[in-house]
């Protein structure tokens, strides 16, 4: 691509009424019944008026100039003559179809062509930008393999001006010769799908998406609007995937419906665990108080005999034997002590 000249990079053009990229040229080349010759147009960045004779080729050279910016499968053909029915397609203009001839009584008409798959055709535009003095040209050379299928074709962006005579004749009969030259010039892509093509000279006319050109496909050769809003909204604002996003938020809300209830369950089995949880805390308490009694009353007991023993041993043997009485005392009173303390060790809290 060239690069814009920092002084010219806000050197726009004195008047905001050519603005823009405009077109300064378009010329076709075996493009309809433009036969055999280069023939152009010439707006020279100028609104312009095509006038004409029915049939002297106007819609004609719309067609071309739509063809450079829309897909051909979304072109309705020589609609600017009110045309509503393929009548006209890609290949009738590669082709040149200009009549219709019936042969034999009984058949049906035949289409006369100007051309046949020795040929090739070509549809150029050069856009001129006066602000930024810069150039875009875009091509589209067409030809047949098969007779009797599909035209074949690749496409050119060029930021310098190319014209047919020059750049696109005089290459002998192959067109991978003429291929071979033109990635030969400077400054210029080929492209063999429309996609890469249209986004390259998009993104030079700042073109974000191609919702643009489908309103210029529809608006290039109306004659009249029946309701704008319809209009507008058919036309002028970008599609938008409603049954998609609808679809999404029924999947989001199940998913969030489902969470719900899952929560609404757990706290079911929780408020439903409660009374077990309850009665695992009795059931604690009353095995605490049956092992108390199983240990602390015996040993109770036992501390009392201790201390009866004790008294027993002290006021009878003391009296006839004072050494071994207080023996006694003593280890019945150990053995009291002991019980006694193990009684308060297995007493509830």
């Amino acid at each position: 691509m060239v690069e814009v000249p920092r002084d010219q990079a806000l050197d726009f053009a004195v008047s905001d009424q050519r603005a823009g990229f405009r077109l300064q040229r378009c010329e076709v080349y075996n493009w309809g019944t433009f036969h055999d010759h280069v023939w152009s147009l010439t707006p020279n960045g100028n609104n312009s008026l095509v006038t004409g004779d029915i049939g002297s080729g106007k819609s004609t050279l719309v067609d071309a100039i739509t063809t450079l910016l829309v897909p051909a499968q979304r072109i309705t053909y020589n609609k600017a003559a009110g045309a509503e029915s393929r009548e006209r397609t890609l290949r009738t203009y590669v082709l040149g179809h200009f009549k219709s001839e019936r042969g034999e009584p009984g058949l049906s008409a035949k289409a006369v062509a100007l051309r046949d798959q020795n040929n090739y055709s070509v549809i150029l535009g050069h856009f001129y930008n006066e602000g930024y003095d810069q150039h875009v040209t875009l091509v589209q050379v067409f030809w047949l393999r098969d007779p009797q299928g599909q035209p074949d074709r690749f496409y050119v962006v060029s930021d310098r001006p190319l014209t047919i005579a020059e750049h696109f004749a005089n290459f002998g009969s192959a067109i991978n010769d003429l291929r071979k030259r033109l990635r030969g010039l400077s400054n210029t892509e080929l492209h063999s799908t429309f996609p890469s093509y249209s986004a390259s000279f998009r993104r030079r006319f700042g073109i974000e998406t191609d919702q643009a050109l489908e309103l210029f496909n529809q608006t290039v050769s109306m004659k009249s609007v029946g309701n704008m809003t319809d209009f507008v909204r058919s036309h002028m604002l970008e599609r938008f995937p409603v049954e998609a996003r609808i679809q999404a938020l029924i999947g989001h809300f199940d998913d969030l419906d489902r969470a719900h209830q899952a929560v609404l369950k757990a706290k079911e089995q929780i408020a439903a665990l409660d009374p077990l949880v309850a009665d695992c805390d009795s059931h604690a308490a009353v095995t605490t108080q049956i092992e108390y009694r199983h240990t602390a009353y015996p040993s109770a007991w036992l501390a009392g005999a201790s201390g009866f023993l004790y008294s027993v041993s002290f006021v009878i043997i003391a009296r006839n034997n004072p050494s071994l009485g207080t023996g006694l005392s003593g280890f019945f009173l150990l053995i009291g002590g002991v019980l006694g303390a193990s009684a308060l060790r297995g007493k509830s809290p």
